[in-house]
């Protein structure tokens, strides 16, 4: 790899590091090639990347950003994974970490905060964007059909009432 191949790779990786609402880093020796290739499609499935990268080229573009902390964990056979999504990705890495034991969460980073090991585990158990958006579009939609029941229900009692009396007096 030449010079100007090393420095796209360091500004390729210095957008990854700015524009990822999560990044974890992970070690993966002895992962296969299918291993490698089924992680990759879960993190597509999930809207993230993954990206293995030189270390030492990592490092240089972690310099002089929020996220700098994360210098600290690439050291041996480290893998990427990535979102702009603040959760998936570490849903994912979560998920695929409990699947196989090769596959080690060192940490990673979140909004330029540094996670741990924990910190990663956290982040996987919070509610995806997605949900949160059903979630408050659950709470605005619940008043409007709890109003349209309320008028409703008095026509409806009425009604029952009235048929209730009709079958008394067919009755008797």
């Amino acid at each position: 790899m030449d010079r100007a191949q090393k420095e796209k790779v360091v500004e390729e990786l210095g957008q990854i590091f700015e524009s990822s609402g999560v990044v974890v880093v992970a070690h993966y020796a002895g992962l296969t090639v299918q291993e490698m290739q089924d992680l990759r499609a879960r993190m597509r499935a999930a809207g993230g990347a993954v990206r293995v990268a030189k270390n030492r080229l990592a490092k240089i573009a972690l310099e002089g950003t929020p996220n700098a902390s994360l210098a600290n964990l690439l050291t041996g056979m480290t893998v990427l994974s990535y979102s702009e999504d603040p959760v998936a990705a570490a849903k994912v890495a979560e998920a695929y970490a409990k699947d196989n034991s090769k596959f080690e969460i060192l940490g990673g980073a979140m909004a330029g905060s540094a996670l741990d090991r924990a910190g990663v585990k956290a982040v996987s158990e919070l509610p995806s964007r997605e949900e949160l958006i059903a979630s408050i579009v659950g709470c605005i939609v619940a008043p409007a059909s709890n109003i349209a029941g309320a008028i409703g229900a008095p026509a409806s009692n009425i009604a029952s009432i009235l048929s209730t009396i009709e079958e008394r007096a067919e009755a008797a």
